[in-house]
């Protein structure tokens, strides 16, 4: 059977990509190399029996704000978003807590000296979120319909996080911006860090910062039922080694990284054109650990308990250190940890009393040997400590990936970076970004419809989403 378009990767973007194709009359089949789909966002049991973990990402903040996704009928496929009581809690030494209360107003409050500064900071990129979120999401050289908004956005985009941070008065302040910036990936003094605080700190206002009930699993299932029943096909365990694997196509949208698609496409690119890809830097890998609990994890600080996210690190020079030092590839001793509490919310996940806890820090991408996955792996674990005393006597499992693990689990995952791309001044300003045809590769009818592409890392689909508009008007001529 032939089809119109073949897309490569059942990501979310791969899936948003084949949606949107199938919805608009054009055939898919959709090609996965794992026997299963979903990409990153796939929930498997990887400690004990009746726990279930996300392997890859977990909690969408950008997922429940993604105008693409809000077309779709996914809850009718099963998808149904759970919010926490507090989208985010920071603890700090003392017993004390930064919160991301889902109220702008009450988290201003709560800051106490710098009400004034949080409020100029994120407060009028909640208040116009959809017209905010809509332009985030888009190509990066279209005219903004508030160009005084996104003016204001683009200079916190290109101010480095330790400059924003001076406008801020309290360790709560500065701590809550610094855990919200480490999730770009890129040491507090590089530009791009703050982009992405304003960003996730806006969306838990916004939207909130929930993850799907049963797990990440169940977001990329609901898009792959819904991709089925349009009609679409998927073919699992389809490994793509060259583009001779592939079936002809009218078009064909490849969901893969910048550096996979320069060598499955190595003998039809010129070397330029290859370099060019080549070209594209990786950032900062994940290495990624999930404990199976025989209860809640025990804060210090009540509102913790409340948070679904919870951004371990301590201070804002405590953070600094950390993702300064991993920069130029040491592990500091106190990392900074991003960490998901799913079963206080979502009790499916785990047996009756019984919890899951999902974080990662920020490492070198290569492996360490032994002894270095065993050093990060003990200051992950002592750092939980340091804010939960008690928290080593609750673990009845682990299951831990490092960087180099995660790329052999999912090859899109090079060097265990999760975003696709390092946020540095030559990946986000390339010539190849900030065309008009940012999801055009150089050859005829191919398109990128990974986190490489614009919009960037972040699961929203808004990547294969304009992928696939793209192809609709430039291979099929539909508007």
């Amino acid at each position: 059977m032939s089809h119109d378009a073949v897309v490569v990767g059942a990501g979310p973007n791969g899936l948003a990509a084949a949606i949107e194709l199938q919805r608009n009359g054009v055939s898919v089949l959709l090609l996965e190399a794992n026997h299963t789909v979903g990409g990153a966002a796939r929930t498997e049991e990887l400690t004990l029996p009746g726990f279930k973990h996300d392997v890859g990402s977990s909690v969408y903040p950008l997922g429940i704000g993604s105008p693409f996704f809000a077309s779709l009928p996914l809850a009718k496929h099963g998808l149904e978003w759970v919010h926490p009581d507090l989208p985010l809690a920071h603890p700090l030494d003392g017993g004390r807590a930064a919160t991301l209360e889902r109220d702008l107003e009450s988290t201003a409050r709560s800051l106490g000296g710098d009400y004034a500064a949080y409020m100029r900071f994120v407060g009028d990129f909640v208040t116009e979120w959809p017209t905010f979120i809509e332009h985030v999401l888009d190509r990066p050289t279209r005219l903004p319909r508030a160009p005084r908004l996104m003016a204001r956005f683009g200079a916190v985009a290109l101010s480095s996080t330790t400059t924003i941070g001076r406008r801020f008065k309290t360790e709560e302040g500065k701590a809550l911006l610094a855990g919200n910036a480490a999730h770009s990936g890129v040491e507090l003094e590089a530009a791009f860090g703050g982009a992405v605080a304003t960003t996730l700190m806006a969306a838990g206002h916004a939207v909130g910062w929930p993850f799907p009930k049963g797990g990440a699993g169940a977001l990329t299932a609901a898009l792959a039922s819904y991709f089925l029943s349009l009609g679409g096909k998927i073919e699992t365990g389809r490994r793509v080694a060259s583009l001779n694997d592939l079936p002809a196509a009218k078009a064909t949208l490849l969901g893969l990284t910048n550096g996979q698609i320069g060598h499955l496409a190595y003998d039809r690119l010129s070397p330029r054109k290859r370099a060019n890809l080549a070209g594209w830097t990786y950032g900062q890998g994940a290495f990624k650990v999930d404990w199976a609990l025989d209860g809640p994890i025990p804060w210090e600080n009540a509102d913790v308990r409340r948070a679904g996210t919870v951004h371990v690190g301590g201070t804002f020079e405590d953070i600094r250190a950390a993702e300064w030092d991993v920069t130029r590839n040491k592990m500091n001793n106190r990392p900074f940890l991003l960490l998901a509490q799913h079963t206080l919310f979502d009790p499916s996940r785990a047996p009756e009393g019984k919890h899951t806890v999902w974080a990662y820090c920020h490492a070198p991408s290569r492996a360490q040997g032994e002894a270095g996955e065993r050093f990060v792996l003990e200051a992950m674990e002592a750092q939980i400590e340091r804010f939960a005393p008690g928290f080593r006597d609750l673990i009845l499992g682990r299951a831990v990936h490092t960087p180099y693990q995660l790329e052999t689990w999912n090859e899109n995952l090079r060097g265990g970076d999760p975003n696709g791309g390092a946020l540095t001044i030559n990946n986000v300003l390339s010539p190849a970004r900030l065309s008009r045809r940012p999801w055009h590769l150089p050859l005829k009818n191919f398109y990128r419809c990974s986190a490489s592409a614009p919009p960037g890392g972040g699961v929203h689909g808004m990547v294969g989403y304009h992928a696939a508009r793209a192809a609709l008007r430039d291979t099929f001529g539909v508007r």
